[in-house]
């Protein structure tokens, strides 16, 4: 094990000082680029624009999209222990915030992550006063972890994730990021590889290894009305999704669809673009617009509303797995009922596609002849039971750690 070095802290506790003299410069020149929000940003700086809640307070943070959602299932198993408890969830980026914005669970509220200088974190604790902070997957700041220490407040990390590429990173200031780890009183990873690397690193070795939390999340919201349309619209049909899209998930998902159509010309393939500016490669009719899924491709270019899109297919195709962007979460989709189809390149979801992969509730699929032949399979609904009961077994997982971290709130 590495062994954990101050000195790396101390330089970077003194180093962090620093940042107030650049941050709202840059903080505004973003805000300009329409990277930050137009009034929020100024939460960064240690400015909260809500109030804190009176009774006991969770805070909760991950880096983005993915990983401020996975933490639902879990603010919701933390609520059923005690359902006097508050929850703030802090985020870094913007489109995370927007999403999160029509997910929020109950008794949550949501702020931006301040920078990492005391003059900033400072404002934000003292505010906020957490009785509990929670970090998510990868995103650890070691100043704001130092001062959260300071006051006394647990901490843990949680679902973490750390593949060979960002150990190499980390290692190069094993001393920082062995002070941070060592503060955790309960760290969980998603694999063992992660584990042994964050051991490596610092951390004490009582790391439990479990299911990711993407798996337990809540089933994504929806409009219950537009659904109601939708459905009426596309009646009869064969529908199946390809979500998160990029580039190149859209390019095999066209052609698959060309010639699924040859033996059903009524189905209807929907796009859902991770970014809604995506360039595609036909006009094609777009949910931005106003228009509907009347013809055999259907562009759904809203963020936030992928509980909507899959609540109207049978089959997804989970983006990013034909992309270098190396998959994205394939629970969402499972949990509402969807059978899972991928690429072949799935490792920022490894445990999570291998396992689907071995119990038979997803198929990995390579060209477009293969997701035709996925498409028409009669094995759909073993599919969805097999994923179903991985899910199950996560959610038991779940209440688990949400008993654990609750008791560790309580030996304060």
């Amino acid at each position: 094990m590495t062994q954990a070095n101050p000195l790396g802290q101390n330089l970077y506790l003194a180093a962090r000082r620093l940042i107030p003299l650049i941050a709202p410069l840059v903080l505004r020149a973003r805000r300009k680029r329409g990277k930050e929000h137009r009034t929020r940003w100024v939460e960064k700086c240690g400015q909260p624009s809500l109030p804190r809640p009176t009774g006991p307070l969770i805070w909760l943070h991950g880096v983005g999209l993915g990983e401020v959602m996975s933490l639902r299932g879990l603010i919701a198993a933390l609520h059923d222990i005690d359902d006097t408890l508050e929850f703030l969830v802090t985020t870094s980026s913007l489109a995370a915030a927007s999403a999160f914005a029509g997910q929020m669970p109950l008794k949550t509220r949501h702020q931006f992550l301040p920078l990492d200088s005391p003059r900033y974190t400072r404002p934000f604790l003292d505010h906020w006063q957490p009785d509990l902070v929670i970090w998510a997957e990868q995103d650890i700041w070691p100043g704001l972890i130092h001062d959260v220490g300071k006051r006394g407040i647990p901490q843990a990390l949680i679902n973490a994730r750390m593949n060979a590429v960002s150990f190499a990173k980390h290692a190069k200031q094993s001393g920082l990021f062995g002070v941070s780890l060592r503060r955790m009183a309960i760290i969980t990873a998603q694999d063992q590889t992660t584990a042994d690397n964050l051991i490596a690193l610092g951390a004490d070795p009582n790391i439990q290894v479990i299911q990711g939390l993407k798996a337990a999340a809540p089933m994504l919201a929806y409009d219950a009305p537009d659904l109601a349309r939708l459905r009426d619209i596309t009646q009869g049909r064969r529908v199946w999704v390809t979500a998160p899209a990029y580039g190149a998930d859209v390019d095999i998902a066209l052609a698959a669809h060309a010639k699924l159509r040859m033996s059903d010309p009524t189905a209807l393939v929907i796009i859902a673009p991770r970014d809604p500016a995506l360039h595609l490669p036909i006009d094609l009719p777009r949910r931005s617009k106003g228009q509907h899924p009347d013809g055999p491709v259907w562009v759904a270019d809203t963020l936030g509303e992928l509980g909507l899109f899959y609540r109207l297919a049978d089959t997804a195709l989970i983006g990013g797995s034909f992309h270098d962007i190396q998959g994205h979460n394939p629970w969402e989709a499972a949990a509402i009922g969807c059978a899972i189809l991928h690429g072949p390149m799935t490792a920022n979801f490894a445990y999570d596609y291998t396992e689907l992969d071995r119990r038979g509730g997803a198929i990995m699929v390579e060209t477009s002849a293969d997701i035709v032949t996925a498409l028409k399979s009669a094995n759909t609904p073993v599919m969805i039971q097999n994923a179903g009961m991985l899910i199950a077994k996560a959610k038991t997982d779940l209440n688990t750690l949400a008993t654990q971290l609750n008791h560790l709130r309580g030996a304060q």
